[in-house]
């Protein structure tokens, strides 16, 4: 058995995979449908949208083996598939020396035939794979993979739909639905891989005032401007968003409580640059939660914690 290698852009691509909240969410009709048409269409058992984690793939939907969410990824077929630009076929696993003894081949689902085309996020990067299994050897012929690419093109199409339902219009970060989810699936790892991860709640203070005096297209400008600052102080692998409002958070995963200093000091001193040249200064107040596993069971707590402790944070400097 031969393990997928890792694409040369594997950290942009799990970004990309990242930012559209779907790993571990639930299953959607929207998704089901594709699959369960390309298991009639080809008369296979099993048809999958599997999304290659990390570590994992997982499936986004699956008709024919609902009994499995995921598999690892140094088993995987789709790992194999996302390296190439068009479908991969296997019309044999046991004469391909990449699979002949892969525990999906040797065991359950006794994987003989493997059709997968690479399945890619709106930024262009490979994030998982229509695909097609067989208990049986087969082949498809060009009206097949014709087919198939037609049936990936649509499920590309919902994708860039549903990333457009989670970001914020006005600022381009992340809405409070892509947070949820992507908090929900980060949180996870750390728990499953005791990372650290920490949950900082930002609120601009006197942000009534700058829309009362400048209007609300001022107003506008300046959430863009502090989602600006965010965007550029912390880490690309940090989640930012805009929750609603003049709410903003950004997770920090795998991070240290100074890594986190660190970046509200790099945070300090690019809002004193902005404001040493603006009309009207931007400030803030700032709640941060650390994650516990114990005390935190969810996303929603551990934000609800630190939205307390914004609040604490500007009442005690009677913002």
């Amino acid at each position: 058995m031969k393990t997928p290698d890792i694409p040369a852009d594997e950290t942009a691509r799990l970004q990309a995979l990242q930012s559209m909240h779907l790993l571990d969410s639930d299953r959607e009709e929207r998704f089901d449908r594709f699959t369960r048409l390309a298991r009639r269409l080809f008369t296979v058992p099993i048809a999958l949208v599997s999304l290659v984690d990390a570590e994992r793939q997982w499936f986004k939907s699956a008709q024919g083996m609902d009994e499995v969410t995921e598999t690892s990824r140094d088993i995987s077929f789709c790992g194999h598939a996302i390296l190439r630009p068009q479908a991969m076929l296997v019309p044999d696993t046991l004469l391909d020396e990449r699979f002949a003894d892969n525990p999906l081949v040797v065991g359950a689902p006794h994987v003989r035939f493997y059709a997968g085309r690479p399945l890619r996020g709106p930024s262009g990067h490979p994030v998982g794979t229509l695909c097609l299994l067989d208990t049986q050897p087969r082949q498809l012929s060009e009206e097949d993979l014709a087919l198939l690419d037609d049936l990936a093109d649509m499920v590309e199409h919902e994708l860039a739909i549903l990333l457009l339902a989670t970001l914020d219009e006005l600022t381009g970060l992340t809405n409070r639905r892509g947070f949820e989810a992507l908090a929900r699936h980060s949180l996870g790892m750390c728990r499953r891989m005791q990372r650290p991860a920490v949950l900082l709640f930002f609120d601009l203070d006197g942000f009534k005032r700058i829309n009362d005096a400048y209007g609300h297209a001022e107003g506008d400008k300046a959430l863009q401007a502090f989602a600006r600052l965010l965007r550029s102080t912390f880490r690309e692998s940090d989640v930012v968003a805009r929750l609603g409002g003049d709410e903003f958070a950004v997770l920090l995963t795998n991070a240290t409580p100074q890594d986190c200093d660190r970046a509200l000091q790099r945070l300090t001193l690019a809002l004193y640059e902005h404001n040493a040249t603006a009309a009207y200064p931007l400030r803030h107040s700032v709640g941060r939660a650390d994650f516990d596993p114990a005390r935190h069971p969810d996303a929603a707590a551990l934000l609800a914690e630190a939205d307390r402790l914004m609040y604490r944070h500007k009442q005690s400097r009677g913002r």
